[in-house]
């Protein structure tokens, strides 16, 4: 099948090297395992599947299910987890405050859903204010762990934007608005996947012997990464929709639909890669004999029709056997078709034990299957990358940066800034206005080291870069130089979070800074020797 492009917008395959000129000596070849790739990876399993693990707690909490406790043990125990990989980068006692932090928290989320159960607004409050103070403490823990490689502002913000994800989804499910609440979790599941990856980038770009000087946010790593997401969803979303149908709870078809919608970027994935015929050919064997037959699985589990269970699994045998060919054929063989069809019944066995062992009412059991049906997604999304990655190696090698070349790269609505390959969080996001690219001008100058100050009472800001004082004022399209007027071209303006937003093509040429725009994908680049 014929490569067509290895980003697909819709998992943020964020690709964020600039093409630069062949350097005298051939890159290396492109691996999705390094060090930093391995930690970064690490970090995708252990905070999403928090992030799943919270959310399946505090919905079976508030629902009195007889799962409740044995969700809330399998989220106390993923705290646990952590706790040995921070010991092994910051010591005894950064792992031992890690895990007072972590798991106290869980306690005030639980806290959140008793008190929203008894309808006592006092105690919610007081859950709430709990919580904003777990979101404090842990920034300036990571921020000092990091040695502010991760700024404490930037850290605050994302464990923020965490929070209220859960909570929102919370709030949604109670209100008993489930596509809300479906479509918030897969918003606040993908975006553990940016948080790792911040993460996993401070901590290597502190420790680079730790890492051998490899980073975790190479073209390959962005891959693995995006397919850890999208397999990962799906066998949270499998699971808990299963559950769900056994049970006959109102909002399982809030969760297919949710499926449908993991399904459709696990296509897009596809697609990018292997065209828009590879994409519909996955997709049809992915659905019928698999995400249906999951479904036509729940059912004969429930009415206890052996025959019927059989002929399931008979169906969803041949769905391992037919991905497992076509990911052996689509990748040229680097995934071997034996090697995926045993990965795949590996899969699909975990997913059956689940709700097998939840059915019989072994609650523990069943969440003990889940965590190790999810982490299984992992070694997917390794294997796959990897044999894609050494299948069209040329299209991810990194290409060299000169020492003296400073780059910055944005992504619209991304919240995620890249500069010289150092990735931190903003709190608002570059965006499309009437046919105008608007990037935050705050974070562009403090980027490059530029002194940015605004005045309320007047809306002007001031950006300080060297030896030129910039002068804007919101609402208006002119702006001064060292007290010479120039016109931007588009006004000035001030978005929904607050933050002032100026023209791109303006700010880069005013800046003497050479950009590059991706339209397809979204990709900003601005490049300038210092």
């Amino acid at each position: 099948m014929k490569l067509k492009k290895l980003l697909a917008p819709v998992l943020s395959l964020s690709l964020l090297l600039p093409v630069m000129a062949s350097a005298a000596a051939a890159p290396p070849q492109a691996v999705v395992d390094t060090p930093a790739a391995q930690l970064r990876a690490s970090l995708d399993h252990l905070l999403s599947e928090h992030f799943a693990l919270a959310v399946t707690a505090m919905t079976k909490a508030y629902d009195g299910s007889r799962d409740a406790a044995a969700a809330y043990q399998a989220l106390d125990q993923n705290a646990l987890d952590m706790q040995p990989a921070i010991t092994s980068l910051y010591g005894e006692a950064g792992g031992t405050e890690f895990e007072r932090i972590f798991r106290e928290h869980n306690k005030y989320t639980d806290d959140l859903v008793k008190a929203t159960k008894a309808n006592d607004t006092a105690a919610r409050q007081k859950a709430e204010q709990e919580v904003q103070g777990f979101v404090t403490e842990f920034a300036a823990f990571l921020s000092t762990a990091t040695a502010r490689k991760l700024p404490q502002t930037a850290a605050e913000e994302a464990i923020r934007s965490h929070e209220n994800h859960v909570q929102q989804i919370f709030d949604a499910y109670v209100a008993g608005d489930y596509n809300k609440a479906y479509t918030t979790y897969r918003t606040g599941f993908q975006e553990m996947f940016t948080i790792s990856k911040v993460l996993s980038t401070a901590i290597a770009t502190q420790m680079p012997d730790k890492f051998q000087n490899t980073r975790p946010d190479t073209k390959a790593a962005d891959l693995r990464s995006a397919l850890n997401s999208v397999a990962a969803e799906h066998f949270a979303l499998s699971v808990l929709e299963m559950q769900k149908q056994f049970d006959g709870k109102a909002d399982y078809q809030a969760l297919i639909n949710a499926e449908a919608g993991n399904t459709a970027d696990f296509k897009a994935a596809v697609a990018s890669i292997y065209g828009a015929a590879g994409g519909d050919a996955f997709e049809q064997i992915w659905v019928g004999n698999h995400i249906t037959a999951q479904s036509d699985y729940v059912n004969a589990v429930k009415n206890k029709d052996a025959a019927a269970r059989a002929a399931v699994l008979a169906r969803i045998d041949g769905f391992t056997m037919e991905l497992g060919k076509f990911l052996g054929t689509a990748t040229a063989g680097k995934l071997p078709a034996s090697a995926a069809q045993t990965a795949l019944k590996a899969h699909e066995g975990q997913v059956q034990s689940t709700l097998d062992q939840y059915a019989a009412g072994d609650y523990t059991a069943s969440y003990t299957t889940n965590r190790a049906g999810y982490k299984t997604m992992f070694g997917v999304g390794l294997a796959l990358s990897g044999a894609i990655v050494a299948q069209f190696n040329d299209k991810f090698q990194e290409a060299a940066i000169p020492a003296s070349m400073t780059t910055v790269w944005m992504k619209l609505n991304s919240k995620e800034l890249n500069i010289n390959r150092i990735v931190t969080m903003m709190d608002t996001k570059p965006s499309n206005r009437s046919g105008t690219t608007y990037i935050p001008l705050r974070y562009l100058g403090e980027g490059i080291g530029a002194k940015v100050k605004y005045d309320h009472q007047t809306r002007t800001v001031w950006v300080m870069a060297g030896n030129d004082t910039l002068k804007f004022w919101i609402d208006r399209n002119v702006m001064e130089v060292n007290g010479m007027q120039k016109s931007v071209g588009a006004k000035v303006i001030i978005n929904k979070d607050g933050r002032t937003m100026v023209p791109l093509r303006f700010i880069a040429e005013l800046l003497q800074w050479n950009v590059t725009w991706n339209q397809t994908e979204g990709l900003i680049t601005l490049m300038k020797e210092m």
